[in-house]
């Protein structure tokens, strides 16, 4: 089989490393892979936050333009940074098995916790800064952007005391001796899609290609999960730089969803949970947004757009 797939995939370590990993579990059904690296809005720009730059494809954009051109075969992304809504001639044709879900404090000082006074915390994420306002408001945030070796190198100058920074991320890149605290995940409730890599292509990707690709890395739980998340955010028309927070899970053939959205300030939070059918992934995801929008979850998101320019 000499075809290759063509891996279309941002050029940071951690992007790399979703890159490789999806190429290996491609080369092990007997494909043949090429990385090919691109350089997204989201990477060029660092002197504002990702809410300022715009919600949605911030690091997607330009992969989605080569996905148009047949430049690339499949793009891969964090499934968190994916934009709710594709347009009709693209498709996500696998999420790969989700690692643990929680967000975690990062610290060179083990005795880190949040519940300490004047603990200045840097996180680039709109999500967690409103959740920490609510949570933790004793807490000082700074924004940290960049990759992250580059947080970690701010870390290291004493730019923050601690990061707040998905476990999905932190254990991949071989950090975890510098995780002090795992937070709770039924009260820091994570962002859509965190913990899984999504594979994204065009409507008319080739059968032999889709087949292949699915069958070697989609996980068929984390699928009917995060399409059921996805579906939530849809619905609420939330996009990934907005803090709205989801989880799905999935016991003994039903899928459980808890969702919410905070107010950036921290002072408003609306969270509801609901169960139903696993087949019924995407009603579930529906049902629970629009619980939301009936108790003002979209005043409160057009208040939040206002405040973040968007």
């Amino acid at each position: 089989m000499e075809e290759i797939i063509k891996i279309g995939t941002r050029g940071s370590k951690l992007a790399l490393w979703q890159a490789e990993y999806v190429a290996s579990k491609l080369n092990q059904e007997g494909w043949k892979t090429e990385l090919v690296i691109i350089e997204t809005k989201g990477d060029k720009i660092l002197d504002r936050s990702l809410a300022k730059i715009g919600s949605k494809g911030v690091f997607t954009e330009e992969l989605e333009i080569q996905l148009r051109q047949e430049k690339i075969d499949i793009a891969v992304h964090s499934a968190k940074d994916m934009q709710s809504s594709l347009e009709d001639d693209f498709e996500i044709i696998a999420f790969t098995e989700r690692e643990k879900v929680n967000d975690v404090l990062v610290s060179n000082n083990p005795n880190v916790r949040l519940d300490q006074k004047n603990l200045v915390i840097g996180t680039s994420s709109t999500r967690r800064r409103a959740q920490l306002r609510h949570h933790f408001p004793n807490v000082k945030l700074v924004e940290m952007r960049g990759n992250l070796q580059t947080r970690m190198t701010k870390l290291e100058n004493g730019d923050a005391d601690a990061l707040l920074l998905a476990y999905a991320g932190v254990h991949r890149m071989e950090y975890d001796d510098k995780i002090v605290q795992e937070l709770d995940v039924n009260q820091f409730i994570p962002a859509v899609g965190q913990g899984s890599v999504a594979i994204q292509s065009t409507a008319y990707l080739s059968e032999p290609k889709r087949y292949a690709i699915s069958n070697a890395l989609n996980h068929a739980e984390t699928n009917y999960c995060i399409s059921c998340e996805r579906a939530f955010l849809r619905q609420l028309d939330g996009g990934c730089s907005v803090p709205v927070f989801g989880n799905a899970t999935l016991s003994g053939g039903k899928l459980y969803l808890t969702g919410g959205v905070v107010s950036l300030d921290g002072q408003k939070i609306l969270k509801e949970s609901i169960s139903g059918n696993l087949n019924d992934y995407e009603t579930i995801g529906n049902q629970l947004a629009n619980r939301l929008i009936e108790q003002g979850a979209n005043k409160m998101l057009e208040d939040i757009r206002k405040e973040l320019g968007n």
